[in-house]
């Protein structure tokens, strides 16, 4: 065989091995599907929730409205103009749609700096992190998924000002979210995953 054969054998090779997942999982409203399409998210949660006491069904329904389950999810761009690309609206990136401040943080904190925000390990350590100084500062239980939302979306300093008052829009989805999050929480106990 040729080298050139043989290189684009071992690339094809290579790049098949590779563990990233950027598509969402089928059947986003089923938590026993969600786990079962991607065993290495139930033992990314279950990692979270042993170190840091935030349950399962309470990450699941973060990570369903921050990326959709995308490991590689961003914000939509800006345009200028309604056609020039001017940037993203913000810096938010992965499966927890951290920003880069507040991940660079966890980093040096916690996460240390190979941690990825498009592997689901290190998202949901980042969101176990947060969320439990949102506890320790707020006094937000890590079980309360819409107040746990509020803080994780406007930050602690905008949770305290009570920032999220003003947005109907975010009240609605934090409403759904803990909706969802029971809904997951019930699921996870039927197919015995909780």
């Amino acid at each position: 065989m040729s080298r050139l054969f043989r290189a684009l054998i071992l690339t094809a090779l290579l790049a098949g091995c590779g563990n990233r997942e950027y598509a969402a999982p089928r059947e986003l409203d089923n938590a026993c599907s969600i786990v079962a399409q991607h065993p290495n998210y139930l033992r990314a949660f279950r990692a979270t929730e042993r170190k840091w006491g935030v349950p399962i069904h309470v990450q699941m329904a973060i990570i369903y409205q921050e990326s959709k389950f995308i490991a590689n999810a961003r914000p939509p761009h800006r345009y200028a103009l309604g056609v020039i690309p001017v940037g993203r609206q913000s810096s938010a990136f992965g499966y927890s749609q951290a920003l880069d401040g507040t991940w660079a943080e966890y980093q040096g904190d916690e996460g240390g700096r190979r941690s990825r925000r498009d592997d689901i390990r290190d998202a949901t350590d980042f969101m176990g992190w947060y969320m439990t100084a949102s506890n320790r500062e707020l006094g937000i239980p890590l079980s309360d998924t819409r107040n746990q939302y509020l803080a994780y979306h406007e930050g602690r300093t905008g949770y305290r000002r009570g920032s999220y008052n003003s947005k109907s829009w975010l009240l609605r989805i934090a409403g759904e979210l803990e909706a969802r999050a029971a809904l997951y929480d019930a699921q996870l106990a039927a197919c015995g995953r909780a």
